[in-house]
């Protein structure tokens, strides 16, 4: 049981609310359509209901509202628009790892690729796929977590007949297991055969909440259309014999060439036009939508047809109005208002942050570049002689802020946020990234897992590359290889760790590389500034008055490693990356926890 209760968007500016205090049932084992003309307010209000909107009211999903879900995507899935992932992600890629957001097993994308008829189409990238293709791997994702209740914005929008026949096929099997189904639709006759209940909205507001078969009687009504180059002459003969016999027919002029006519049939309006020897493009029966009141007034006095969308009746016998469509009060008192929450972290964060890096080929696109780059500069800058090995080896000369390897781990960690936010994977439609912790530190591991591995393969290809040219002579290890190591390794994951956090902050790729590219031209001439001021105080001896307060007995190794330690933060580039993740990591905890208490 879906209750939405009292849902108010709030106001734009000087205009009303999108959605006003609207309130409905859904109740289980039905479709319940929101019809409504373009901006009638049927996507606000479903985004009132799932909390991606800020405004009043509150929705109830089996009694519990949205934020108090432990698990979402269990209890609700969501199809909002076209599936929001990176292009170049496959389907079954796609799915998997929304499996992972969802808590649920790998293998049960497999399952939903065979029920959306996407089998043997796991391989298609999101970027080839058709738009029936789209909306059938966007009602898989909404399926993932067995979800109760599902909520769907103009699912059948674009499809052809036979893609709409099945996808509502779908939903009606759904809701025959006894879940839940909410959808929206412009289109009033689909409304009417298709769903279960209907709730028409018309400015945001309630207009009706009827089921199907009083939907059809009150809003539906059969018609002809006709289309004809002489639809004036054909309005007023129409028109003319119908006061004549004292028939009650209403004629409606569309546009310049096309007339509905409610209360005749096909026979008699082509009996009348050859009478009167009007031509005929079209002559057919539909089903006429009569707008969105709710009451049938009774046909007005005879008068001429026009042009203007106003129904002309004629005769002096009236139908009966329409049941009038009555709106229920809200069973409950007015609720809080409602904000919008963020989306729960992954459910196994590390699993999902893999197959997010590995799932698309961006990660060995820019190693292949970090190698092809690092290799070139390492052989021209050995190729002078007086440049230091390891300086060769790490491919950095002095015109280049950063080295090819930090340069790709920063960028690398720049797109670990950066495209969540451009290609949000976490339950699709459902909000911006979450901030969570185990989210962070999945990411956070695994970028400096990429940036390490990056860093340590650049320097073997560096090596083989110079033997290569130059011959194995020139690649020896040099004697403070630890050191060395870990100022690389550090310097890869500080610059990798930089990306993602400024990315994260600021919502976007290019503010993570350029807080990586900040680091060396920025933060660290000011830093290397204060570090050659002079000084009458010096740090030697700290590792040993470190150990002094430890509590544990560190072995005397660590004393090499904390010198490596202390040397690399000594270091400008070192202490300038040590300042921008501390700065960082405050700036992204202030405003997650901002966010937090907001919410």
């Amino acid at each position: 049981m879906l209750q939405a209760i009292g849902l108010t968007s709030n106001p734009r500016r000087d205009r009303p609310p999108a959605v006003d205090d609207l309130t409905f049932e859904a109740p289980p084992g039905c479709v319940t359509a929101l019809v409504g003309a373009d901006g009638s307010g049927k996507t606000t209000a479903l985004r009132l209901m799932l909390e991606l909107e800020s405004g009043r009211g509150i929705t109830y999903f089996r009694g519990n509202p949205l934020h108090r879900i432990a698990h979402p995507a269990r209890e609700v899935g969501v199809l909002l628009g076209d599936v929001p992932g990176h292009p170049a992600r496959t389907a079954r890629g796609q799915l998997r790892m929304l499996c992972a957001a969802a808590g649920v097993p790998a293998s049960r994308a497999e399952e939903l690729l065979e029920v959306v008829g996407l089998a043997g189409l796991g391989g298609r990238r999101l970027g080839t796929l058709s738009l029936g293709m789209d909306r059938r791997l966007g009602l898989a994702s909404a399926l993932l977590g067995h979800p109760q209740t599902l909520i769907l914005d103009e699912p059948a929008k674009g499809l052809s007949p036979r893609e709409s026949s099945w996808l509502y096929g779908l939903l009606r099997a759904h809701a025959t297991r006894g879940g839940t189904v909410v959808c929206t639709t412009s289109d009033p006759k689909e409304a009417a055969r298709l769903a279960d209940r209907v709730v028409s909205l018309n400015a945001g507001r309630l207009v009706a909440d009827q089921d199907a078969a009083a939907f059809s009687r009150t809003r539906l009504r059969p018609r002809v259309a006709v289309r004809t180059p002489h639809a004036v002459r054909l309005a007023a003969a129409v028109t003319r014999e119908a006061r004549a016999a004292r028939r009650s027919v209403e004629v409606v002029t569309e546009g310049s060439s096309l007339l509905s006519v409610y209360g005749s049939s096909c026979a008699e309006i082509g009996e009348t036009a050859f009478r009167h020897g009007v031509l005929v493009h079209r002559l057919t029966d539909e089903v006429g939508d009569t707008g969105p009141a709710t009451t049938t007034a009774p046909p007005p006095a005879p008068a001429p047809a026009t042009s203007s969308p106003a129904l002309a009746s004629h005769g002096e016998e009236s139908a009966p109005p329409a049941p009038r469509a009555t709106r229920h009060p809200a069973p409950h008192p007015p609720p809080a208002p409602s904000l919008p929450r963020p989306v729960r972290s992954p459910l196994r964060p590390l699993r999902y942050e893999l197959r997010r890096l590995l799932g698309v080929r961006t990660a060995l696109l820019v190693a292949a570049a970090v190698f092809v780059a690092s290799a070139a500069l390492c052989v021209l800058l050995a190729r002078s002689g007086s440049t230091p090995l390891p300086t060769a080896l790490a491919a950095w000369p002095e015109f280049l802020p950063l080295p090819p390897a930090a340069f790709g781990a920063g960028l690398l960690g720049a797109l670990s946020f950066g495209e969540e936010f451009r290609y949000p994977a976490l339950a699709a439609a459902r909000g911006t990234v979450p901030r969570r912790l185990g989210l962070l530190l999945a990411k956070l591991a695994v970028t400096a897992m990429a940036a390490l591995l990056l860093a340590f393969l650049t320097v073997a290809a560096d090596v083989q590359a110079l033997r290569l040219v130059y011959g194995g002579d020139l690649a020896q290890v040099p004697q403070n290889w630890p050191a060395l190591a870990s100022s690389w390794g550090g310097l890869a994951v500080g610059c990798a760790w930089a990306g993602l956090l400024a990315a994260g902050v600021f919502r976007v790729t290019a503010a993570g590389v350029a807080a990586v590219l900040a680091v060396p031209v920025l933060i660290a001439p000011l830093v290397q500034a204060t570090l050659v001021a002079p000084s009458v105080r010096s740090i030697a001896g700290l590792p040993g008055r470190l150990r002094e307060l430890a509590w544990l007995q560190l072995p005397w190794q660590a004393d090499n490693w904390l010198a490596a330690g202390g040397s690399l933060l000594a270091q400008p580039v070192g202490a300038a990356l040590a300042l921008s993740l501390s700065a960082l990591i405050c700036t992204y905890l202030f405003t997650g926890l901002r966010r937090s208490a907001r919410w």
